[in-house]
């Protein structure tokens, strides 16, 4: 295996697809669809920007130095909205500035509230904003009146305040009743719904489907005065579509069927109201391919749209009918394009990705039944191959087939790279998803080895070269991996990972907190053991694999300070065979900033040729 040194000319494949200029799908104003904000590249750092589709002119809104990807626009297209935090760490408040102004030019600050974490952004045809913050003290949810186009006119009213997890989810036509997603039972991986009304805060219906089943506002009908609401709920064993007609009290199902009459395999990730409002289009996932279908809801016809293969990651109807779709493959890059002509709306400019492989299926059996993974192989060369068992976020995630650039660095350097949806992923039933609650981390690793078992009796893997790797959800994965299957490990990548769970807990930001409550069943004050069953450090001394563990220094996910705490305990081992290495960088969960991307991913390679 080689790697290229810091300053090489030309640069490595690898190297220009992370320099690659990305576009994500615009996110276009509902009564201007032909104005949207966009996040693009811009200068190798990812940034808000507003578009003009019939112009194509695409002009830079945001020049923060860590990035800005959370943004939205009102829908007479007048203002762009945007996150602005602190280096990435995820607290601060919205501004706005007007549609096509470039960075620092009429921004203003529309809502007078403390800063706080983000828990939802509604915005209404008059000016009216409905704002969800999260903070220590619980969430609160406003109504905020902001001025047309002058700052200090705003009015406050308190919609929803509860010490729990919410979200204000969606918004009315007519901006008349907001939509909560929240978990006052305690648990926010199942959250139940509430509609308020804006102009009183009183509240309209409820609806919750008890313990164990969630429930997801989508949208409501795109009419004033239409009392349906789009939602996604799993009394079925999995995510599907239906709709409350808060008018009559009823819920009715959207049932997707294939062309012979029986139920579309899958589950629901997503879902769009077209403009007519009598039809939907919906994003089925299955066996971690998603593609988009439209739905007619007085015919219950269902017809395909869009790509056959792949990945649909975001997209949305248009008002003349059409459907613009972000798609990618394991073999191609990701493109913004028409479902109906297939062109591209979008285009990077810049530098683009090169391909890469495609993936093979792969399922083995586990303890907790079938699992599935997606296997890239080098396009020369034969098994048993060096390998990167690759552990997915979330936990509620799962690797689809899309492309990655850090996934086909690994490809071009020789490597396998097996991506594992363990019991805890999305894509694959309710149950899967909340399987590991039983045995949180450790239910994972036994599917991760199930599969790794199966490769390498395939001898496609090999067993002394294999590396476990992820971020996140993937990099707690990964320490407690090395810790609980020390044999099977020839190394370790953790990207902002748990590592010290008891203390993460009080180190997190408070929706954390929640979901770290409701998968454990408590606090831990309350299940102490739970938590040290879990955590990585419990098992730091069993740890032999060598380590490379990298961390945001302002991250309020997988704090700095839990990690330092594992670190610390690794090195004090006098009897540890291995190496413990720690790459700490300024920003938050994880980086969108090129330069620091292939940074990390050039460490990553160098720690790997050097211990393998």
């Amino acid at each position: 295996m080689t790697t290229t040194t810091p300053g090489g000319w030309p640069p490595p494949p690898w190297e220009l697809r992370l320099r690659a200029h990305q576009v994500e799908l615009p996110d276009w104003a509902e009564d201007f669809p032909d104005r949207a904000c966009v996040v693009a590249t811009a200068r190798g750092v990812l940034q808000v920007h507003s578009w003009d589709a019939r112009t194509e002119r695409l002009v830079q809104a945001t020049d923060r130095p860590e990035g800005t990807t959370l943004a939205t626009i009102d829908p007479p297209g007048r203002w762009v909205w945007w996150f602005d935090d602190t280096a990435g760490d995820e607290f601060g408040r919205w501004r706005r500035q007007p549609f096509g102004s470039p960075p620092g030019h009429g921004v203003q600050d529309p809502i007078p509230l403390p800063d706080a974490y983000p828990a939802g952004l509604l915005l209404a045809r008059d000016g009216t904003a409905v704002v969800g913050r999260s903070s220590e003290q619980g969430t609160t949810i406003h109504q905020v009146v902001v001025g047309a186009t002058e700052p200090g006119t705003e009015r406050l009213v308190l919609l929803y305040r509860h010490e729990g997890d919410a979200e204000a989810a969606a918004l009315s036509h007519d901006g008349n009743l907001v939509a909560v997603e929240h978990s006052e039972r305690g648990d926010n991986r199942h959250m139940a719904l509430r509609v308020i009304a804006t102009d009183t805060g009183a509240v309209v219906a409820d609806l919750d489907d008890g313990p164990g089943r969630g429930l997801t506002a989508i949208d409501f009908a795109p009419r004033d005065g239409d009392l349906r609401l789009l939602l996604a709920h799993e009394r079925r064993g999995r995510a599907e579509l239906a709709i409350w007609d808060l008018g009559t009290g009823l819920v009715r199902d959207v049932r997707l069927r294939e062309p012979g009459g029986g139920p579309l395999p899958g589950e629901v990730t997503d879902g769009w109201w077209y403009a007519d409002g009598r039809t939907v289009l919906a994003a089925v996932d299955h066996e971690a391919r998603t593609r988009l279908y439209r739905h007619v809801l007085t015919s219950g016809a269902t017809v395909p749209v869009g790509p056959v293969d792949g990945t649909v990651s975001e997209a949305g109807p248009r008002p003349d009918g059409d459907v613009w779709l972000r798609w990618s493959s394991a073999a191609t890059p990701r493109t913004v394009v028409s479902a109906s002509t297939g062109r591209e709306v979008i285009r990077p400019h810049g530098l683009r990705a090169a391909p890469s492989v495609p993936v093979r299926d792969v399922w083995a059996d586990g303890p907790g039944g079938r699992v599935h993974a997606l296997l890239r192989l080098p396009a020369e060369g034969a098994g048993p191959f060096p390998t990167i068992m690759d552990v997915h976020g979330g936990p509620a995630w799962h690797r689809s087939d899309s492309f990655s650039a850090h996934l086909a660095a690994w490809v071009d350097h020789g490597f396998a790279v097996v991506s594992v949806n363990y019991r805890g992923s999305t894509g694959y039933g309710s149950a899967w998803r909340d399987a590991l609650e039983r045995r949180v981390g450790l239910t994972e690793l036994e599917d991760i080895a199930a599969v790794h078992d199966l490769l390498v009796a395939e001898r496609l893997v090999d067993p002394v070269r294999s590396v476990l790797a992820g971020a996140s959800w993937g990099g707690f994965l990964t320490l407690l991996g090395l810790g609980t299957q020390p044999g099977r490990w020839a190394a370790g990548l953790a990207d902002v990972p748990v590592a010290d769970y008891l203390t993460a807990y009080y180190e997190e930001m408070p929706d954390l907190q929640a979901f770290d409550r409701s998968i454990f069943d408590g606090s831990p004050e309350e299940v102490p053991q739970a938590y040290r069953v879990a955590s990585p450090l419990t098992y730091v001394d069993a740890v032999k694999a060598p380590v490379l563990v990298m961390a945001g220094e302002n991250d309020p996910r997988c704090p700095l300070g839990q990690v330092l705490n594992y670190v610390r305990a690794l090195r004090a081992r006098t009897d540890y065979p291995g190496e413990v290495e720690l790459y700490t960088y300024g920003a938050g969960h994880g980086s969108v900033v090129d330069d620091e991307e292939v940074a990390q991913l050039r460490r990553q390679l160098d720690f790997v040729s050097r211990h393998l």
